[in-house]
């Protein structure tokens, strides 16, 4: 027994050597930043932002790596599978991290325990928007619409099932009891791609895609999701105020690694990243898109999220939400 103890303590100490030495030699090669979703949407967004302010620190490529597919699944698969080595990481959302693994029983992996928190990136404020060809430029008026046609007749797409737009719908028909047909697409570039051609009504999402289709008129903002009316857009009223009480939704996106990457690693990759994130320019580019930078402790971001999963598994049995 004593034996086994001390190799146990042994091995504990090899790897905390290890890490040590791997933090301080680190990097000497190319880093990625996984994002699960297609180019164009607010996570790839956030990453192309980031990315180059890493590589300027770094003197090496830092690669944003679309690996897009099954609502975000087969890139959090790919990231929780890497070597643990510091050189791949992933920019994750609320949908892939948190709700997936309720609703998907194909998931082989358990974000909560096969990948490591390293620091919530940002809050995204979500908006309900519309092409210009719907009749209806107000929640009241959609609701008043949706009543009138029959059910299904108003369609509105999403980044994959269980994604944040997609519980936005839900959560509309939940609690105002109109029928909506959603219709789920591999991420919100090819969703938004879809709205603007107007082969889809609605959709809800991040601020980061809609904000210059809104600017530009291509696209009608109905309603903010969350709480409270947001600086990007102070003249749109959110959706609980439109007569549609308890209706809240924001989403966030996390960076993170996979769970075995040793705890030393992990604490350079999160001061590297959020000194990236938290440079004055890369916030305010971001709080100009309709996010809020965050750049928290490891600590933090792991209870967070690990609410968010109990939260969001309480709301998908409750409502019934399956993936199509």
């Amino acid at each position: 027994m004593r034996s086994v103890m001390l190799k146990a303590v042994a091995g504990a100490v090899l790897a905390a050597v290890a890490g040590i030495a791997a933090a301080q030699g680190f990097p000497n090669k190319p880093v990625r930043i996984v994002v699960p979703f297609p180019p164009g949407g607010g996570v790839d967004i956030v990453a192309r932002l980031v990315g180059p302010k890493l590589a300027a620190q770094y003197g090496q490529q830092v690669i944003v790596e679309n690996r897009a597919g099954a609502a975000g699944i087969i890139g959090t698969e790919y990231t929780a599978r890497a070597a643990p080595d510091g050189y791949t990481w992933a920019i994750c959302t609320l949908g892939n991290l948190a709700v997936n693994k309720h609703i998907y029983s194909k998931m082989t992996v358990d974000p909560l325990q096969d990948l490591a928190a390293v620091t919530q990136v940002v809050d995204v404020h979500f908006v309900m928007v519309a092409h210009p060809s719907l009749p209806a430029k107000t929640v009241p008026q959609l609701i008043a619409l949706a009543k009138r046609l029959p059910p299904g007749d108003i369609t509105y797409s999403s980044s994959g099932a269980g994604g944040a737009p997609h519980l936005g719908g839900e959560l509309l028909q939940r609690l105002t009891g109109i029928r909506l047909t959603h219709v789920p697409y591999k991420g919100s570039g090819p969703s938004f791609a879809d709205l603007l051609g107007g082969h889809v009504s609605l959709t809800f999402d991040s601020m980061l895609q809609a904000l210059p289709y809104i600017r530009d008129r291509k696209l009608v903002p109905l309603g903010v999701l969350g709480p409270k009316r947001v600086a990007a857009l102070p003249e749109v009223p959110t959706i609980a105020e439109q007569g549609v009480p308890g209706y809240e939704l924001t989403n966030w996106f996390g960076l993170v690694v996979p769970a075995a990457t040793p705890k030393d690693l992990i604490a350079r990759v999160h001061g590297d990243f959020t000194k990236a994130l938290l440079q004055k320019d890369i916030r305010d580019r971001i709080a100009a898109m309709g996010a809020d930078a965050v750049g928290n402790s490891p600590e933090a971001f792991a209870q967070f999220w690990r609410a968010e999963s109990d939260k969001w598994a309480r709301i998908v049995k409750d409502a019934n939400i399956r993936a199509n």
